[in-house]
C-alpha cells in the first residue's frame, strides 16, 4: 500500500498533536491532513514559506515520528509542509498510517471511473471528519456509487453523509464491508427513513 498512498491526503477522526519547533521556538499545533510526501498542519508559529522547521508527532500511539520538513503554502493558520524524510522515517510514518486506517482513526477518500461510472472508495473511517471531502466529491466531482468495503468504523456523522448522497444525489451503495453494512441496515429501520437500499 506504500507507494497507492504517497500523495493520497490522509484526513483523521480527531486531529493528531503536532510537535513543532522552528527559529528557537517550539509549539504544539494539529495535523489537518497528511501524505507521505508532507502534510497540512494549524499552528501558531509564524513558519516561513521556504524555511526548514522540525516536527514529531504520534499517531494513535505510533512509534514517534521525528522529521524535519520545508513550509510550502499557508492560508491563515494553516500551513502546508514537504518533509525531508529518509527510508526510515517513511517506513515508520506508513506504518502508523497503516494501523490508524484499520483502526477507524484515519480515512482515504479516492474517486475513480470504472466502466463510465464513478465510484468513491473510502478506506478506513468514514466519520463526519470526511464531510468536506465527500461533499466536494458527491457534488463537483459527480459519484454514481460508494464503494464502503474497506471501511474500518463509521459513525452516524458517516451514515448520514451516504444517506444524503443515496436520497438527494441518486448515488448507489456498493460494495460494503461488515462494519459498514451493520450500521447501514440499522439506519434503513429507523421511523421517518425512507426504505434505504443496502
Amino acid at each position: 500500500m506504500f507507494e497507492q498512498r504517497r500523495h493520497q491526503r490522509i484526513r483523521f477522526s480527531q486531529p493528531p498533536v503536532i510537535k513543532i519547533g522552528f527559529d528557537g521556538a517550539t509549539v504544539e499545533g494539529a495535523i489537518e491532513n497528511l501524505s507521505l510526501t508532507g502534510l497540512m498542519l494549524r499552528t501558531s508559529l509564524e513558519l516561513r514559506i521556504g524555511r526548514r522547521f522540525g516536527c514529531e508527532f504520534s499517531l494513535f500511539g505510533s512509534p514517534l515520528i521525528d522529521v524535519s520538513a520545508v513550509a510550502v503554502s499557508r492560508v491563515g493558520d494553516i500551513f502546508g509542509a514537504r518533509f525531508d524524510s529518509g527510508p526510515i522515517s517513511q517506513i515508520v510514518l506508513d506504518d502508523a498510517i497503516e494501523i490508524a486506517i484499520a483502526h477507524g482513526h484515519a480515512s482515504i477518500l479516492t474517486t475513480h471511473e470504472i466502466g463510465g461510472r464513478r465510484i468513491m472508495r473510502i478506506i478506513g473511517g468514514l466519520t463526519g471528519a470526511l464531510r468536506n471531502d465527500f461533499m466536494h466529491a458527491l457534488t463537483r466531482v459527480g459519484v454514481n456509487e460508494i464503494d464502503a468495503s474497506a471501511v474500518t468504523a463509521v459513525d452516524q456523522a458517516g451514515i448520514a453523509l451516504c444517506l444524503t448522497a443515496q436520497s438527494r444525489h441518486g448515488v448507489e451503495m456498493g460494495s460494503q464491508s461488515e462494519c459498514f453494512a451493520v450500521r447501514w441496515q440499522e439506519a434503513a429501520t429507523l421511523p421517518g427513513r425512507p426504505g434505504v437500499v443496502a
